[in-house]
């Protein structure tokens, strides 16, 4: 039995979903661009005013592109340049990254400079690890690196319902020199039958929703996107309610 509380990460892509995401009760935030395609590298101007508006700890998304996590040398540099440039900025708690080889195993050779570029802040390997092609390897690989000090992970499935097991697995052969973050499909309705299953320390919640937007006029024969594209005049954001929800069910369980 354990008193600990486990601490709750929550990815956003704005101002408002980051002040939100703490006025909910969020420990920690993951700030992101195009969260539908996973997170990529926010901009130095969402990256300054989340800082602003927020005082709980801030990691920020260094990834180019959407996609996979093996990566052309012109988009290593570009990693290369957000991160020290991220660095720079006064308040920024850590950085969140992730690559790998063509034959996916953990890319330890870049992943290596890149922790050593981001010192002192604090790094998250993240989902890149659920496309690798042995798990356990890979978790001893970042390890072996050094100066990680997390991986998100939904246990090599596409959820972390469905990938408990692994989770279990993982937290088993991490012990002490790495925190399991689970994140993935954890919702409202999920929560407790997760931490129910599996002591945790961290994890990590989207809590999102669409809000409608401040338009009068509307146009909805134009669209801004590609042809398979969501309704212009709803936002995505972090829904309060659901988030409080998710916190409050874990306060409830017994460890």
């Amino acid at each position: 039995m354990s008193d600990e509380v486990t601490l709750f990460e929550v990815c956003v892509d704005s101002v408002m979903s980051a002040v939100t995401a703490e006025d909910g009760g969020a420990s920690r935030i993951e700030l992101c661009a195009n969260l539908g395609e996973g997170g990529t590298t926010p901009s130095s101007g969402m990256i300054t005013a989340v800082l602003k508006r927020v005082k709980i700890p801030v990691m920020v998304m260094i990834r180019p592109r959407g996609g996979d996590f093996c990566y052309s040398e012109e988009e290593f540099e570009v990693m290369r340049l957000d991160l020290e440039h991220v660095k720079k900025l006064s308040g920024v708690y850590g950085v969140v990254f992730g690559i790998l080889k063509p034959d996916g195993s953990v890319d330890v050779e870049r992943v290596t400079k890149l922790v050593e570029i981001a010192k002192p802040l604090k790094v998250t390997f993240h989902r890149a690890f659920d496309m690798t092609n042995d798990h356990l390897k890979a978790l001893h690989d970042i390890i072996r690196i050094g100066g990680i000090q997390r991986i998100l992970t939904s246990g090599h499935d596409t959820t972390v319902l469905e990938g408990l097991e692994t989770i279990k697995e993982l937290l088993k052969h991490s012990g002490d020199h790495i925190i399991i973050m689970p994140g993935g499909g954890v919702r409202e309705s999920n929560i407790s039958r997760i931490l129910s299953s599996v002591q945790l320390k961290e994890i990590h919640v989207s809590a999102s929703t669409k809000f409608s937007s401040s338009m009068e006029h509307k146009i909805t024969n134009i669209h801004m996107g590609k042809a398979l594209y969501d309704d212009e005049y709803l936002v995505g954001g972090v829904c309060k309610e659901k988030l409080m929800g998710m916190i409050n069910a874990a306060a409830t369980i017994k460890k």
